[in-house]
């Protein structure tokens, strides 16, 4: 009898155990957010990634890509390099993102993140190669910081593309080296080189920290569809929306590059150079998604 009671203990236990896991995951399930896999190792899927180039002392330029649609979308991180390593450590968030929520990127769109476009302005800031977290980031002097904007040759990338490009810039109130030539900086030159070679419909830069979006353009002013982007991106996001930065001149810059070959560029300015803003920014990108995969 004592041995039959406790088989029955046993068997309503174990049933109970059952209903309780199908009720969990039904639970998830239907908490989850729509078009996203639950966040578990069986539905990882691990980028391509593909080195692009390399810097002046010769630190790979990795690129990781999702997905295998016809539309191209790109994102960027780090050109300013340590001075702005909050869009690096943004980069590589959404590529972990990415990796455990491959359903995040829609089924006609392929995505490339290029985290670091400047790795050697990055590691004179961070000591370190690869992937950054805001825990790597050390208690850095202003003039640390600012020299880690610069490549190895100490030419601000952003100022050495083909957009009116001239061998000395601007940043605030400085004058900048841009390079001897437009894409004289072999980071500058992996850039080019890969935006010629994939065709991308779309790239985003993020930068810090004037807190806005701009849009981009060249002698032929905006893109219509780098306006539509833009504003995507603004209203998801929250940062206004710029179309023209005005508050100084600006020559041999990546984004005015794309618009001068047709191709919709943005600029995602971080509010600080401290933060990621983690939800203002998944909710941007989850907008460019949006607005792509209905086109």
């Amino acid at each position: 009898m004592s041995s039959f009671f406790s088989k029955r203990v046993v068997v309503i236990i174990l049933t109970l155990a059952i209903v309780g896991a199908v009720v969990f995951v039904v639970s998830n399930k239907k908490d989850a957010e729509p078009g996203l896999s639950p966040a578990t190792e069986e539905n990882n899927i691990d980028p391509k990634q593909t080195v692009i180039g390399t810097s002046v002392e010769g630190r790979a330029i990795d690129a990781y890509s999702f997905g295998s649609g016809d539309r191209h979308i790109v994102f960027v991180g780090g050109i300013h390099g340590g001075y702005e390593w909050n869009s690096v450590v943004l980069a590589y968030e959404f590529i972990g993102y990415f990796q455990v929520n491959p359903m995040v990127v829609p089924e006609n769109t392929r995505v490339t993140v290029i985290p670091s476009a400047n790795p050697d302005g990055v590691y004179k800031v961070v000591s370190k190669v690869g992937r950054i977290t805001l825990a790597d980031i050390p208690v850095v002097t202003k003039e640390v910081s600012v020299s880690g904007r610069f490549n190895a040759r100490s030419v601000d990338l952003n100022r050495n593309f083909d957009c009116k490009w001239k061998p000395t810039s601007t940043w605030q109130s400085k004058t900048v080296s841009a390079g001897t030539k437009a894409f004289s900086e072999p980071e500058a030159k992996a850039l080019q080189n890969f935006v010629l070679e994939s065709s991308p419909d779309a790239v985003i830069f993020w930068h810090s920290q004037a807190n806005a979006v701009y849009a981009s353009e060249c002698e032929e002013g905006i893109l219509p569809e780098t306006l539509d982007i833009m504003n995507a991106y603004s209203v998801a996001s929250g940062y206004p929306a710029v179309e023209s930065f005005t508050a100084y001149s600006i020559t041999g810059d990546v984004e005015g590059w794309l618009a001068s070959i047709n191709i919709p560029a943005i600029t995602v300015e971080l509010k600080t150079h401290e933060t990621i803003e983690w939800e203002k920014n998944l909710a941007g990108v989850k907008a460019i998604f949006k607005y792509y995969s209905q086109k």
